[in-house]
């Protein structure tokens, strides 16, 4: 998170529990990759804690590295497939199913592209007006394409889906995006990911509506 170690890892704690919650009520394997999504933000937040320590006293300095990659892993290759793939795998009409897999492979070409680049780019950190700014150079054009790119796989498919609900997601993630570009665009990255995170609770809803619904329609399709 952007204001502290302890904010960031007292969300990643608050977030994996929404996981733990979110899990024990997930019944089906198709919907296990939405499902784990509130415990992966929790990882990242709890990486972005370390990140701050590792800042804030020089004694952990030579670890920095550590937790860094692992936060910049998560927000530049597993949230562009990881998102994508979950409204894939919970999709059942066939029309929008293809079109998300559309998606799906422009998100995988997003994720392996930003592996390229990440492992030919030096990345570090530093605090920067009360937040932690990501420092990395990469190619303007490539950039520019790209934060078009990740904005599309990560929110269009919320709209796409037929799943209840998932439409609230994708206006969430894209007010909280407009949001930390107007006023933190300095440090988006670190920002918009905590905004996101936050939003876990709304993905617990989702699978739990969509859950009751299915046993609902199961229920009824047996009483015929």
């Amino acid at each position: 998170m952007c204001f502290s170690a302890t904010a960031s890892f007292g969300s990643g704690i608050v977030l994996a529990a929404i996981g733990v919650f979110t899990l024990k009520i997930t019944r089906k394997p198709s919907h296990l990759a939405f499902a784990c999504i509130p415990i992966l933000f929790a990882v990242q937040q709890i990486s972005e804690g370390f990140v701050w320590l590792t800042l804030q006293h020089a004694e952990y300095a030579q670890w920095r590295s550590v937790p860094v990659h692992v936060f910049m892993v998560f927000a530049h290759i597993i949230w562009p497939s990881w998102i994508t793939l979950s409204a894939l795998l919970l999709e059942k009409q066939g029309v929008r199913k293809k079109i998300l897999k559309i998606f799906f492979a422009i998100a995988i070409t997003l994720s392996v592209s930003e592996i390229y680049y990440m492992l030919l780019t030096p990345i570090s950190a530093e605090i920067s007006g009360h937040h932690v700014k990501y420092v990395f150079v990469y190619p303007p054009a490539y950039v520019m394409i790209t934060d078009i790119v990740y904005g599309l796989v990560t929110i269009v498919p919320c709209f796409i889906s037929s799943i209840k609900r998932m439409w609230l997601l994708g206006i969430c993630f894209s007010v909280s995006l407009i949001f930390s570009a107007w006023f933190f665009q300095a440090h988006l990255l670190s920002v918009w990911c905590f905004f996101a995170a936050v939003l876990s609770i709304i993905i617990y809803l989702i699978i739990d509506h969509h859950q009751r619904s299915e046993k609902f329609h199961a229920k009824s399709q047996r009483n015929k």
